[in-house]
């Protein structure tokens, strides 16, 4: 099982995601619209993160991503279809220390309006991201060598961040 690993904030993790968006916009240039730098290493006043770069690719189509996993795997990156979220495609980078995730839905699929809102409602309301950091910090104290219930500790608090953000719009 991975360790669950939760460090501070840092400004190389914006560098990180400059130089992999710059590789996947090459990979997808005939699908990409557009692509983000999302989930905790996004957002600075969240305060800790797992050192995983999260990635959100929008797509014209998704139906075309699967004809992309070799040349996704030439960067080390391994296909993981939907992985449980219907519409998605996902691909891991670092198989025993994961780097980056990279999450592509076509354009107009609800789960990037999500993950957009929740990243910026974070960067809005700085209470709230310092609460999230607590929590990563003490999941991660209970659980360093399981990931599964580190994830599954923050889900409740998580779809009550998601619902906030989704009744809040950035002015």
């Amino acid at each position: 099982m991975r360790k669950t690993e939760i460090v501070p904030w840092t400004k190389e993790w914006d560098k990180l995601y400059m130089i992999e968006a710059e590789i996947l916009s090459r990979i997808f240039e005939h699908e990409i619209i557009n692509i983000f730098h999302i989930g905790s290493t996004s957002v600075q006043a969240i305060g800790y993160a797992k050192p995983i770069i999260d990635i959100l690719i929008v797509v014209k189509n998704i139906r075309n991503i699967d004809r992309y996993n070799d040349k996704m795997l030439d960067f080390e990156y391994e296909a993981k279809g939907e992985n449980g979220i219907t519409g998605r495609k996902y691909f891991v980078k670092g198989k025993k220390k994961r780097t980056h995730h990279v999450h592509i839905f076509q354009i107009g699929n609800e789960n990037i309006n999500k993950h957009l809102q929740f990243k910026n409602y974070l960067i809005y309301h700085h209470q709230e991201a310092k609460k999230y950091g607590d929590l990563k910090i003490a999941l991660a104290k209970k659980f360093p060598n399981n990931t599964y219930q580190y994830q599954k500790g923050k889900e409740a608090f998580m779809n009550n961040l998601v619902v906030k953000a989704l009744e809040w719009e950035v002015k």
